[in-house]
């Protein structure tokens, strides 16, 4: 375990695949049960075949804050924006509102987008990896830089989720936190790569927060992401049926791991 650091878990609900009535009862399921984090998700149709991109549907910085105002003390995020749909600044100022909703819960997960059909669907330009890469790091940057000056300000801590060599830079030169969709040696080398970037940048990779997203036994799945540096748990809880089995697996095994009760 990366020292000083306590085992969290964090809970995507997909606002997708029921009435937002069903969305909003996961949510406070989440905090309920005890997770550390309650995550959306900034897509525009479901996850899935092309077939399900029919199913019932909600956007996601609307969804974030209606639970800001529903819950009390579970953290809050979107895991991630994707940078190409809106401003940076318009997207600092929307995170700085909503953290104020929620009484100062929010961290800001910002991502390059990965699915041409959605930017497609919505008139954005899905450009190549690299120019994706180059819009991350300057959204990074512009966050940054208008959360300093929004009145009443914000301290909103900054997920970025990244893989390739080039975005592990920016996670490297600007989060606070990075989720990671690697797993096993990849996961380790992704790993690597981000304290090398951190030592050319001047940071101490120990300051970055390192999640993933998990499923399974977290008896048998969780020591080995815990190894390699993973401290924060992200089960994925999806509809029609938003069934909240694993999310207690996972909690239990938390406060095992963390010697008692709670995160």
């Amino acid at each position: 375990m990366a020292e000083g650091r306590r085992v969290r878990v964090g809970v995507q609900v997909a606002p997708a695949l029921g009435d937002f009535a069903d969305v909003r009862r996961a949510a406070l399921a989440a905090e309920e049960l005890g997770a550390d984090v309650l995550f959306g998700w900034d897509h525009f149709f479901p996850l899935g075949r092309a077939e399900e991109r029919a199913g019932k549907h909600f956007e996601g910085w609307m969804t974030l804050a209606s639970w800001a105002e529903a819950t009390s003390r579970v953290e809050l995020g979107m895991l991630v924006s994707c940078v190409a749909y809106r401003n940076p600044d318009l997207l600092a100022d929307m995170a700085r509102t909503v953290d104020h909703i929620s009484g100062g819960r929010v961290v800001l997960g910002l991502g390059a987008g990965f699915r041409r059909f959605e930017y497609e669907a919505y008139g954005y330009e899905f450009g190549t990896a690299g120019e994706r890469v180059a819009q991350l790091a300057e959204a990074a940057r512009r966050v940054r830089g208008r959360l300093r000056v929004l009145n009443p300000p914000a301290d909103v801590p900054l997920l970025l989720a990244a893989n390739g060599p080039k975005a592990l830079r920016v996670v490297a030169e600007h989060a606070d936190r990075w989720h990671t969709f690697a797993a096993g040696d990849e996961l380790t080398r992704a790993s690597r790569v981000v304290d090398d970037r951190c030592a050319e940048v001047g940071r101490d990779p120990a300051e970055i927060e390192r999640s993933a997203f998990v499923r399974g036994d977290p008896s048998e799945v969780g020591p080995d992401y815990l190894a390699r540096g993973v401290t924060t748990f992200v089960v994925l809880v999806e509809g029609p049926d938003f069934g909240m089995a694993e999310v207690r697996r996972w909690l239990g095994w938390r406060d095992r791991v963390n010697g008692g009760a709670g995160g």
